[in-house]
């Protein structure tokens, strides 16, 4: 079906990473043409274009970190590389036609809604304002890098950079290097860069559990009947999401099974870490799953080369040729790299947004972020939020999850088709209603155990994580219930 740009409300999508390219795709082919994507960088790809740190790569198998409706038959291992990824996303873009729609380096400062005509207005930082019947966000939850609040940061004078804006025009060969954060960029470049370096000094505050990588390249044959026979690739990316659904009850209602992965983590480590002290520094002390589990093969094999050291006292402060941990020891460095995660919590940060009756997001927020389903905010009508509050997962695909919120968004307008003019605003008792069940399912799972991680905001409230199984969360955005919702017509 094909509609005219004269029928078609106008759509700005914030984001050019999986959850901006593949909304635009499903509107597209529903007919949509008239809408716009904006991104802030001259490059599509979310946090695939951004973080390019040696040995980037998807901890979701390649099949399944991938759409649905637009198979890739040639991965080459069974854990997608950055550059690979990458590429897949602007194939995408080449293959549907989205460049005509997209506007690079277009960073949106705020967006407000005009309630007297029912539009949003979206200022860029140059100024322009542009205006959209819908406005859709696809920024997701880890394109803000998070730099810790850490004394004398400024007085270093050696090279500091964080590892989500990798400064590959230094070469750390026979350098001195400190790394901040053991996370699951830590895990992935450490490996790499720790052949180089003349030192490491990798300064961790919690160890992490990691398990084995099941990884490894595919060969020929094997990409050869992905390629042949669809049915294999489909198959093949079917049993992937059951292996990793049967996950969801360790970490929300059976946390004991959970055991038998920190098992597997200690006797990992045992068998590849030779120095007793840091095998005792690396093995965590909390519930495995309470935060992140990482996967890798190199991890333990690196901590235990002789040129890194693994210090676990607590940093007091940068000098400027090295760090001082709170014991006074003074541990030089020609660089520091800054391992510290993301501001996964602060959805849509740094954009200010306005709803109706000038009501701030942030406002809105103050005490949690929450969305209806993930997806809508009420007092924010016309709004869809796509990676929203408590969409996340521990156990399968984010793709998985767009994919229904995509399915969710297309049903919304065309609801909107039947109200011309109008504009759709969750109410707010059904907004409460779903976020009281979110939250009454995290309660006794894993992430509840009191550890602190990024899952959790300032207020130890978790808005980040799904609760259950993706296909509950993709049977509950099957169809839009207009009843969540109400129909505005323009104030004037």
């Amino acid at each position: 079906m094909h509609r005219a740009n004269t029928e078609s409300p106008s759509i700005l999508i914030i984001g050019t990473g999986f959850g901006g390219l593949g909304m635009a795709i499903q509107l597209k082919k529903a007919g949509y043409q008239n809408l716009i994507l904006l991104e802030k960088a001259n490059r599509v790809g979310g946090t695939w274009r951004d973080n390019t740190y040696p040995g980037a790569a998807c901890d979701v198998q390649s099949h399944f970190y991938s759409y649905s409706f637009e198979p890739k038959h040639d991965w080459s291992r069974k854990f997608g590389l950055q550059h690979e990824i990458l590429g897949y996303m602007e194939h995408c873009v080449e293959k549907y036609g989205l460049g005509e729609h997209i506007r690079f380096n277009s960073e949106v400062s705020d967006a407000s809604f005009d309630q007297r005509l029912n539009r949003w207005n979206v200022t860029l930082t140059n100024g322009e304002v542009l205006t959209s019947h819908i406005l859709i966000t696809a920024t997701g939850q880890l394109n803000q890098p998070a730099w810790p609040k850490i004394e004398g940061l400024n007085r270093f004078r050696g090279r500091i950079f964080h590892s989500a804006r990798w400064d590959h025009d230094y070469d750390i060969t026979g350098k001195k290097v400190a790394v901040i954060g053991t996370g699951a960029s830590a895990i992935q470049f450490v490996p790499e860069i720790a052949k180089q370096v003349r030192t490491l000094n990798l300064f961790q505050r919690n160890a992490a559990w990691v398990l084995p990588k099941p990884d490894r390249p595919f060969r020929p044959w094997e990409q050869w009947l992905f390629s042949k026979l669809p049915v294999w690739d489909r198959l093949y990316r079917y049993l992937i999401y059951w292996k990793n659904e049967s996950r969801a009850l360790a970490f929300t209602r059976f946390k004991g099974l959970l055991e038998t992965f920190a098992r597997q983590a200690r006797k990992e480590a045992q068998k590849r870490i030779t120095d007793p002290e840091k095998l005792r520094k690396i093995i965590p002390d909390y519930q495995i799953g309470c935060k992140r589990i990482l996967i890798s093969n190199d991890w333990y094999p690196a901590i235990n080369q002789s040129n890194v050291n693994l210090v676990t006292e607590a940093i007091r402060e940068i000098a400027t040729d090295g760090v001082i941990t709170a014991d006074g020891k003074h541990h030089p460095a020609d660089a520091i790299i800054l391992a510290t995660g993301f501001r996964a919590s602060e959805f849509l940060s740094p954009i200010t947004i306005t709803g109706r009756n000038g009501r701030n997001l942030n406002e809105a927020w103050k005490d949690g972020a929450v969305a209806f389903k993930g997806i809508t905010v009420s007092g924010f009508p016309n709004m869809f939020m796509l990676y929203g509050p408590n969409t996340n997962l521990a156990h399968n695909s984010i793709l998985y999850m767009l994919e229904s919120q995509f399915r969710y968004v297309l049903d919304c307008l065309k609801a909107l088709d039947k109200y011309p003019g109008a504009a759709m605003d969750v109410r707010e008792d059904r907004q409460e209603r779903f976020s009281q069940v979110v939250q009454a399912g995290l309660k006794g799972s894993v992430w509840d155990t009191g550890c602190t991680s990024w899952y959790l905001d300032e207020n130890g409230k978790n808005t980040v994580n799904w609760p259950g199984f993706t296909f509950t969360y993709r049977f509950s955005t099957r169809h839009v219930d207009t009843a969540d919702y109400r129909f505005l017509n323009p104030a004037n």
